[in-house]
């Protein structure tokens, strides 16, 4: 069954999203590639599990250039379970922004520069990474998602 996306309206997407107790379970596992999948088929450069209904704290970082963001940097896709930012600079950056689940709109958001994040890779491994510029925004967009807040919450005049 294909995956959809869905839309701002939707309760699940204002859910704080519970932890992954199982990185290892086949479902988990597939819906890595499916929101991967879904990620680059959408033109998009992140995506958090519940975005698709699946209210669990799973987000795709998939940064690559394309139609909607035309000078994002190439990344290979890379999942990020039970991600938790631990320190994050002071200098915030003014950035466009897009959802996929906030169809037709987009808007100036600030977001921290620079973020130092906690999270587990699809094979369990524990990883503590510094991340900066647009990577970082995609990071915190996402990790938003995971919390039940949306971009347009963020908007910045309004």
């Amino acid at each position: 069954m294909a995956l959809e996306i869905l839309q701002i309206g939707n309760p699940i997407l204002r859910q704080v999203a519970r932890e992954v107790s199982d990185i290892e379970e086949e479902r988990i596992q597939k819906l890595i590639d499916d929101l991967i999948s879904l990620t680059l088929s959408a033109n998009g450069v992140g995506i958090a599990a519940p975005q698709v209904g699946v209210s669990e704290r799973l987000i795709i970082v998939a940064s690559h250039p394309n139609p909607r963001y035309p000078d994002a940097p190439l990344m290979s896709p890379l999942a990020m379970i039970n991600p938790r930012i631990v320190s994050y600079s002071q200098e915030m950056v003014k950035g466009n922004e897009g959802c996929l689940s906030v169809r037709g709109k987009r808007g100036d958001v600030s977001r921290h520069r620079e973020i130092e994040v906690e999270y587990y890779t699809r094979d369990g491994k524990f990883h503590r990474r510094q991340y900066s510029d647009f990577v970082a925004r995609i990071i915190q967009h996402e990790i938003d998602h995971l919390n039940g807040i949306l971009f347009v919450d963020r908007l910045d005049g309004g």
